[in-house]
């Protein structure tokens, strides 16, 4: 695989663009919100995830750039793939109406719809080079489920909790139940889903690796080729 510039730059722009916007939300809320906190700022899905996606992309970017994709990194925007559709579509059918601490525009913007389309995107356009078994993917589940325990356990100790469906002072125990049960249900077919485009690999041109591989493999003779060449030598011979 060659060096990717354009790709890695893509992904270097969109991951400085997903922490100014984390960052950039965090310090308002500190500076401007009287009791805000860091630390439930930072217990929210939506910043977790855009974390994981900046961070993803970062690193992605640069092995674009170097042209190399090792089988751990294909692993790791899978996962960040993953969460970000959970992010974006939970937002957008569960909490677009409800105040999620992101109320600058912009960064709602850049936290719920960009990056989760950039990431998704970015995922399409250069698939792994090996096929992901559905039961690799599976592993991804694992922050989700992590994080339903961390917000559940964490809530009635801080008597607070990231978004309403996971609230069981509101909504009862059997709704944060049901939708706990929902979401993940949703987050086990957007893995599937994710592994099973690997699949797509080898219908999905590469222009980078193909031009590698082109390259690499210099002038081609055939064995009818060189059957004519020796063939072509034997006839001039006679004739001489």
């Amino acid at each position: 695989m060659t060096a990717n510039r354009g790709l890695a730059l893509f992904r270097f722009w969109f991951a400085l663009l997903g922490f100014v916007a984390v960052m950039f939300q965090l310090l308002h809320l500190v500076q401007n919100v009287p009791g805000a906190s860091a630390a439930n700022y930072f217990s929210y899905f939506t910043i977790e995830s855009n974390i994981i996606a900046f961070v993803t992309l970062g690193i992605s970017g640069w092995f674009a750039w170097k042209g190399e994709s090792p089988r751990w990194l294909e692993l790791l925007r899978g996962a960040a793939t993953v969460y970000m559709t959970i992010t974006g579509i939970t937002y957008s059918l569960l909490l677009s109406d409800i105040d999620v601490n992101t109320p600058i525009p912009w960064v709602n913007v850049v936290l719920h719809y960009t990056v989760p389309t950039v990431m998704v995107i970015d995922w399409l356009v250069d698939l792994p080079r090996e096929r992901i078994p559905v039961r690799t993917s599976l592993v991804w589940l694992a922050f989700p489920l992590l994080y339903l325990v961390y917000s559940l356990i964490r809530g009635p100790i801080v008597d607070w909790y990231p978004y309403p469906f996971l609230d069981p002072r509101t909504a009862g125990y059997a709704t944060v139940a049901v939708m706990s049960v929902l979401i993940a249900v949703a987050a086990f077919a957007f893995a599937v889903v994710a592994a099973l485009s690997t699949k797509l690999q080898n219908s999905v041109p590469h222009p980078a690796r193909i031009s590698a591989a082109e390259s690499s493999a210099g002038p081609r003779v055939t064995t009818r080729g060189r059957h004519s060449g020796v063939e072509a030598g034997l006839e001039g011979q006679q004739g001489r």
